[in-house]
């Protein structure tokens, strides 16, 4: 089993460089000294919510950040209803968790039970099986353009749960220092064969990006907690799942080789990495934003006062409204906007510091 893992790893000279470009930043993120702690706490803040809210969508979460947000404000006077908002209750637990607590966490089999039992915490339909392998068999399925389910991968009984996943947890401990396999490679190759297995009935996938999150910040990538890489994933959905079944498809065959998986995840880390060169090279919040996101900022350069659906129409079929909504939430998170109102008759306009 640990020979498979091995083998399956093919390197590159592509990946090769693309990890350094990585490690160069890691080098250049330790050697800056220490940020702003508050500004630091600001943006972890932002981030499990914009972690949460991306995490959740991938697996078919119907929340907008600003939903999330106010979701997680009101958490302690009102539990969460419905699986929307139980699930974005437990992610944003479990990631919050992995960000204050890293570094005395363990990769277990019980860190990982626990783990799940939190990310399922507020799910009254799971109570059964929170924290526990699944006992019946699960498929990973996709919904075609046509509204039908089709069927991506089988994965592992779960009479053999167990023992894979003590397999792969035992190669990954023995491996994440880096003397044979670069952590990168390491933590990619867990975290595939982890949603090759797919041990939970549910959570497989937001579980997945937790421990993505752990095992890089275990691996000293200290950038990890103020740039989502969940937002990064989100926005490339259709890349992971190609990744992951362009990979799965020869899972446990003669032929294995994880490279278009690894490819995809240092693609997204090296993002990541570029979002977080931000931080370091100005404290101008706007420097934070998207393409996208300046072109909704900028309508309200002239003092402008404007609601959701005069923004979608200004920039009709330039920039969607799913993501002008997504964007006024976060300009709001991050000061540059004020919001006026509320429900329909929300307004935004530019926040002046006082």
């Amino acid at each position: 089993m640990k020979d498979r893992f091995n083998k399956r790893i093919h390197l590159s000279g592509g990946i090769l460089k693309k990890i350094a470009q990585i490690d160069e930043f890691k080098g250049l993120w330790r050697g800056t000294g220490e940020m702003n702690p508050h500004i630091l706490k600001q943006l972890q803040a932002l981030v499990i919510i914009t972690s949460t809210g991306a995490s959740t969508r991938i697996e078919g979460s119907a929340m907008s950040d600003e939903e999330v947000a106010r979701l997680l404000r009101g958490l302690k006077a009102k539990q969460p209803k419905g699986r929307d908002e139980e699930e974005v209750a437990g992610y944003a637990d479990l990631l919050g968790r992995v960000f204050d607590h890293y570094p005395s966490l363990k990769l277990t089999e019980g860190q990982i039970l626990q783990f799940h039992e939190i990310l399922l915490h507020f799910a009254e339909k799971d109570v059964l099986h929170k924290g526990k392998y699944k006992p019946t068999d699960n498929v990973v399925v996709i919904r075609n353009p046509d509204g039908e389910d089709v069927v991506l991968f089988r994965p592992t009984p779960p009479y053999l749960v167990k023992k894979e996943m003590g397999d792969v947890i035992s190669w990954t401990n023995e491996n994440i220092d880096g003397h044979e396999f670069h952590p990168l490679l390491v933590i990619s190759n867990f975290i595939f064969e982890f949603l090759a297995i797919h041990p939970f009935h549910d959570g497989n996938g937001r579980l997945s990006r937790a421990l993505t999150n752990l095992l890089l910040l275990q691996s000293g990538y200290a950038h990890i907690p103020y740039i989502s890489l969940e937002e990064i994933i989100e926005e490339r959905k259709t890349d992971y799942y190609l990744s992951l079944r362009q990979t799965q498809k020869n899972h446990k065959t003669d032929n294995e080789d994880i490279s278009a998986w690894v490819n995809f995840m240092l693609d997204a880390l090296i993002e990541q990495t570029l979002r977080a060169q931000v931080l370091l090279d100005a404290k101008q919040p706007e420097k934070l934003l998207s393409e996208k996101q300046i072109i909704v900022y900028g309508l309200f350069a002239a003092g402008n006062i404007l609601g959701t659906k005069e923004i979608t129409e200004r920039l009709a079929g330039e920039v969607a409204e799913s993501t002008i909504k997504k964007t006024l939430s976060r300009l709001v998170e991050l000061k540059l906007l004020e919001r006026l109102g509320s429900a329909r008759s929300t307004r935004y306009r530019k926040k002046y510091e006082s």
